[in-house]
């Protein structure tokens, strides 16, 4: 009840226009094998969710959820690039409040995990890093490198303005704060692990602080005299060996990412393991006493270009990850309970204190197919473009700027047959127009550098869009993550050059401006749509994107994500929260398949449908040497 009693006073004062008085300051320690809150055993039961991947409107709902599938815990990411995504230009409103986030976990009676390393990995974009400290010359991530030190402290110290009040300590729910993220699996400089610790205290982080790296890397991540948490295993014994040879010889014991299932990637196959396969798992870590955190309890979706990618040294293994972050979570994307959230609550409220039952679980939100759209309001996208900029040979997107998105290539050659254009080091997808007409794509995934175009007698206009399809997320390729033409473009062997470069990031909805009802014909390239639709009752829905070729949807002004043809995410997930009684607006920009003009929706998502064949453009080749 001590931990109650505070949250009750403060829905009192609020419910009479009171101001709450502050809660009271907890101390939160290690025990021999237990963490003790206020001298007293506590066994964290906890899962992951993400605050930018779940509508604010919504947050509320999910940690209801959390609650009744018998978590006391929640943990969290905090994402660099998302908080400044500029230079010193620091963002902490909206969907990015991350206190507020935290605040209301408190209000529905759950603690918090923070994991604020400037590194999340997190299938998000350049593992959480934001694009610019590609621009600073010798900056190395994830080292001593001076120059990465002196962003990562500015960062770290703006956080701690919005978060170190919030630990435990200080009277809110924050009970332990994790130092870097999973070390262990990059390097293991110890040295650059203890300058992580001391500007996490400089911060003002003055709680419990922990690491926590895979079974096989817990030895090169973990720093003395910090808490060594596990990931991946639900073995009791190896936990507590793993724990033990790193820590003096002692717990507590967490897992601070167990995997009840997997994210997806364009062009593969949809991951999802039966409940049955994790309870025996989960209900022996609980049976040993011991802390964990599903990672994750409820994935939501990766909006806009915050998607992340996997890279393997070979441009064949270019990994990029879906919008859906579904990750067959015990919630689904819509934040609705599945079965293996039914199966997870009935191992966890076994290890329920006494007299604590289980709040009722939540109904399961309405979704609705929405009447078929038409989408007759159309720009060709080469009839919006910005000011370009003017250079020699092509510049990247980090030359350029610019974070996310696309940025149109342009140039004039000469006419006169076919020719082979090849690409050097594109990254990472391709459209090709000559004089304004759709030639063919070219696929990083697919080693694609090359492609053959008929070009007419005289000058030519070669276009060439480039979509940033997400900076590589984990692994030593880190240091490798600019976009756009990274090297050059050369025809027929000739290196071309006076290039105009047009940035299209996409940061917010485009507006159709010019636009009219003719329509593009099926070779007029990539083309901007728009409608209004009308509701009487907003739900939940899905737009059903197969028809479709390759693009990006706003609606209402959100950036709902990415769509695909080659799948396996065939809809994309429009939260009730964003939609509107009345009227409400959406905006397609389509890339391959210009004419296509209705948007069917459904009540139900499709995360399992592939069709490898329509990632294969006419007359791409794969040439990379």
């Amino acid at each position: 009840m001590r931990g109650i009693f505070p949250l009750l006073l403060a829905a009192v004062c609020l419910s009479l226009g009171l101001k709450s008085a502050p809660t009271p300051p907890h101390t939160f320690t290690l025990g021999a094998n237990q963490f003790l809150l206020d001298g007293q055993p506590l066994q964290m039961i906890s899962g992951e969710l993400h605050y930018p991947r779940i509508p604010r409107e919504a947050w509320r709902a999910r940690l209801k959820m959390a609650k009744a599938m018998g978590l006391n815990t929640i943990g969290t990411y905090v994402f660099w690039n998302a908080h400044e995504p500029q230079p010193g230009q620091y963002d902490f409103t909206g969907n990015n409040d991350v206190a507020a986030f935290v605040r209301m976990a408190q209000e529905e009676g759950l603690w918090v995990i923070l994991r604020p390393s400037p590194y999340v990995c997190a299938e998000w974009e350049f593992g959480g890093y934001p694009y610019w400290l590609q621009n600073i010359a010798g900056l190395k991530v994830r080292s001593q490198e001076p120059q990465y030190l002196a962003a990562y402290q500015r960062y770290l110290q703006a956080v701690g303005r919005q978060l170190a009040p919030l630990q435990v300590n200080h009277g809110g729910p924050i009970l332990m704060v994790q130092v870097e993220n999973e070390y262990g699996s990059y390097g293991s400089d110890k040295a650059y692990l203890a300058q992580n610790k001391k500007m996490f205290e400089q911060a003002g982080f003055d709680g419990l602080l922990y690491t926590c790296d895979p079974v096989k890397d817990v030895a090169a991540g973990h720093l003395d005299g910090l808490l060594p948490a596990v990931n991946g295993t639900d073995q009791p014994r190896q936990i507590r060996q793993l724990v033990n040879a790193n820590h003096q010889g002692k717990g507590p014991y967490y897992v601070a990412e167990w995997y009840p299932a997997w994210f997806d990637w364009w062009g593969t196959e949809h991951h999802t393991v039966p409940a049955s396969k994790y309870t025996p798992g989960l209900d022996s870590v609980l049976k040993a006493g011991m802390s964990i955190n599903m990672y994750m309890f409820h994935g939501g979706t990766t909006r806009g270009f915050m998607n992340g990618a996997n890279f393997k040294g070979d441009s064949s293994h270019y990994e990029p990850q879906i919008s859906s972050y579904d990750y067959d979570a015990p919630l689904d994307e819509a934040g609705n309970a599945t079965a293996k959230f039914r199966a997870f609550r009935e191992v966890i409220a076994r290890y329920r204190p006494a007299g604590q039952p289980l709040p009722p679980v939540p109904a399961t939100k309405p979704s609705v197919a929405l009447p078929v759209l038409q989408l007759t309001k159309s720009i060709r996208l080469l009839d919006h473009l910005p000011t370009p900029v003017a250079s020699a040979g092509p510049l990247t997107f980090e030359a350029l700027k610019q974070d996310y998105g696309f940025v149109l290539y342009r140039t004039t050659v000469a006419g006169g047959g076919q020719k082979l254009l090849k690409i050097k080091e594109l990254r990472d997808y391709a459209v090709v127009m000559v004089n304004g007409k759709c030639m063919g794509t070219l696929d990083r995934r697919l080693r694609q550098d090359s492609l053959r175009v008929a070009l007419p007698a005289g000058p030519v206009q070669l276009d060439i869009l480039v979509e940033n399809m997400g900076r590589v997320n984990f692994g030593e390729y880190l240091l490798q993550n600019n976009k756009g033409i990274t090297r050059s473009v050369a025809l027929n062997g000739k290196q071309l050059n006076g290039w105009q470069m047009y940035g299209l990031p996409f940061d917010k909805a485009p507006t159709l401006v010019k636009a009219g009802p003719a329509a593009p014909t099926a070779s007029s390239g990539p083309v901007l749509r728009a409608a209004t639709f009308t509701l009487a009752q907003p739900a939940d829905t899905y737009l059903d994107m197969r028809q479709w070729g390759k693009g990006v949807v706003w609606v209402n002004g959100h950036n709902l994500g990415r769509y695909w043809a080659i799948g396996p995410q065939q809809t994309l997930y429009v939260p009730v929260e964003w939609l509107r009684k009345g009227q409400n607006d959406i905006t397609v920009l389509e890339l391959l398949k210009p004419q296509q003009t209705i948007l069917p929706s459904l009540n139900h998502a499709i995360l399992n449908e592939l069709h490898p064949d329509k990632s294969i453009a006419p007359q791409s080749i794969s040439t990379l040497d």
